[in-house]
């Protein structure tokens, strides 16, 4: 990809080359959302660490690979966020950073209206991508993590066992994977990469890894460690 040959280039002459930016545009998992707690009687709360998070990941990544080369990261990760939040702050939170790749990363929120959303989905994929791609960024889709298989008995709050019930079907009923089944239809007819994450993760699935016990939240949010295996993919990517 030619964010690499920016890298290169950067590294050939630091003096006349410019320092490449990298966005992230998606929801919690991008922002850096980890544990998930009840704030008030109605309302969750997330615990946030952004140093663990993909994008921190990848910064260290290349830092190692490139060790002369500064890159600004953008992370327009929102808690919460869908494909629909994506297209009304596409400009402001990521063109307006004149980024070289950006990465996008939705569908565990979109999910959550079950197959009724699927169109809306794909429509605001092809959005998002040809809006990237007619400002000249190259574009990354990738595929989110699975979530719960089951409901956890780590968990206490009622309300938070509720949610762990919903993404449970979504997930165990193949929801979630026709959505990133249909963001690939997509990313294919705009001509965008696709880093398939949730693909490795059915594969720790179908090898028998507890995938539940994988998340911070025992629901949709990875451990730290986790954010790795997306920062890996999305090198392997990149590197294509």
């Amino acid at each position: 990809m030619e964010i690499l040959n920016l890298m290169k280039k950067k590294a050939s002459n630091l003096h006349e080359n410019k320092i490449p930016t990298i966005a992230f545009l998606g929801d919690s998992v991008t922002q850096g959302c980890f544990e998930l707690y009840m704030k008030r009687k109605d309302e969750f709360e997330t615990e946030y660490k952004s140093e663990y998070a993909y994008h921190n990941c990848l910064k260290k990544i290349l830092s190692l690979l490139y060790p002369e080369v500064p890159v600004n990261i953008v992370n327009a990760g929102i808690s919460g966020d869908n494909s629909s939040g994506g297209v009304a702050r596409l400009e402001r939170d990521v063109i307006s950073h004149n980024p070289d790749l950006t990465v996008v990363c939705y569908g565990l929120n979109d999910a959550s209206s079950d197959k009724g959303r699927l169109e809306v989905y794909k429509d605001n994929l092809r959005t998002i991508f040809n809006r990237l791609k007619e400002c000249g960024s190259e574009v990354i889709f990738m595929t989110a993590n699975m979530m719960n298989t089951y409901v956890s008995n780590r968990l206490e709050n009622e309300r938070i066992i509720e949610t762990a019930k919903r993404t449970m079907r979504l997930q165990n009923e193949g929801v979630l994977a026709s959505y990133f089944e249909a963001a690939k239809e997509v990313a294919s007819e705009c001509g965008v990469e696709v880093c398939d994450v949730y693909s490795k993760w059915e594969k720790l699935s179908d090898n028998g890894v507890n995938i539940t016990e994988l998340f911070a939240n025992y629901i949709n949010h990875p451990k730290k460690e986790m954010h790795w295996l997306f920062a890996y993919s999305l090198i392997e990517t990149m590197m294509k």
